[in-house]
């Protein structure tokens, strides 16, 4: 790749190198910038420079991007189907099925070693991986996007800023639900057990959401939930304070949303990220997907809706 030309504005001068590359070139962080001109990457009249060299302003700064490295490979990547429901040259969005890390961490092989193995290219943060921009939870499926390349994470990153990004979800929750409602507050560790989440802490961060009822069933209700924020567990933690726990939670839910039938059927949280919308990172066009139910949120339907005394009543509206 031809090197990267960047003329520095005269009203620049006195920045420092690393800080002008990461403020001005599109998906560059501070780090990445200090690693690229570290490594000799980044020229100034043809010489190396230095991270904290004074800018004058008026000169021409030089940025290669290296090929991308590919990861310490730790173990042969194994692991189920990643559906895709887009893919161009900017993200892919798959489809996660439950049971599926998103990140790398653990014994298993993530979404992020799996998609890497599979859809080449990438080239984010100077590896060859895909960039995390959002996150669901090992047994959450659903619409899940990943970014193909550094300025394509920054444009969605700036996408979820700007609360640009809508994300919908359906959950089957124990009990009877208003039609509509919209649930905000406070957030943070619980004080109790630091690996769990609440909103009855005193916090700065909030955390809110609103959900619609999609049919009403035998002692569940199907809802259509609409993030606002994008906190860790948050529909599972706030539904659930509301009185509404996310049937096979087995962290949030009561005893008798883990033991339900249907719960027992899904046999993980029932929770799916149905769509996505998002505007394109290089076009700014709406980019709309949706994720089919899978078989198991399927057959948990199923039972609530038959009539052999987990059945329901039908679609609400």
């Amino acid at each position: 790749m031809a090197p990267q030309k960047i003329t520095v504005p005269r009203e620049a001068a006195g920045e420092r190198l690393d800080k002008h590359l990461s403020k001005h070139v599109p998906g560059l962080s501070l780090e990445r910038a200090r690693t690229l001109i570290a490594q000799g990457h980044v020229r100034i009249r043809g010489k190396k420079c230095q991270p904290t060299r004074k800018l004058w302003g008026g000169e021409e700064i030089e940025l290669e991007r290296p090929p991308p490295r590919r990861p310490n490979a730790r173990r042969s990547v194994e692991g189920p189907e990643l559906p895709v429901l887009h893919d161009d040259a900017d993200l892919v969005i798959i489809n996660k099925p439950p049971g599926v890390v998103v990140e790398p961490g653990g014994p298993e092989a993530s979404v992020v070693e799996l998609l890497a193995a599979r859809l080449s290219p990438f080239d984010v943060e100077g590896l060859a991986r895909p960039g995390v921009v959002h996150r669901l939870d090992r047994e959450t499926s659903g619409c899940l996007a990943l970014a193909r390349t550094d300025e394509a994470m920054a444009a969605i990153d700036r996408a979820f800023q700007e609360k640009r990004v809508d994300k919908r979800y359906w959950t089957l929750v124990l009990g009877e639900a208003p039609e509509q409602g919209r649930l905000e507050g406070p957030y943070g560790r619980d004080p109790k057990d630091p690996r769990k989440y609440t909103t009855r802490v005193s916090s700065a961060r909030r955390a809110s959401l609103s959900f619609e009822v999609r049919e009403r069933l035998r002692g569940a209700t199907l809802l259509e939930v609409k993030l606002e924020t994008g906190r860790t567990h948050q529909i599972r933690v706030q539904l659930s304070e509301a009185g509404l726990p996310v049937l096979g939670d087995a962290i949030y839910g009561p005893a008798e949303a883990r033991l339900h039938p249907a719960a027992q059927a899904l046999g993980r949280q029932a929770l799916h990220a149905l769509q996505l919308s998002l505007p394109h990172p290089s076009t700014g066009a709406l980019l709309r997907v949706e994720a089919p139910l899978p078989e198991d949120f399927q057959r948990a339907l199923a039972l609530l809706r038959s009539p052999g005394g987990e059945g329901g009543s039908g679609l609400s509206g």
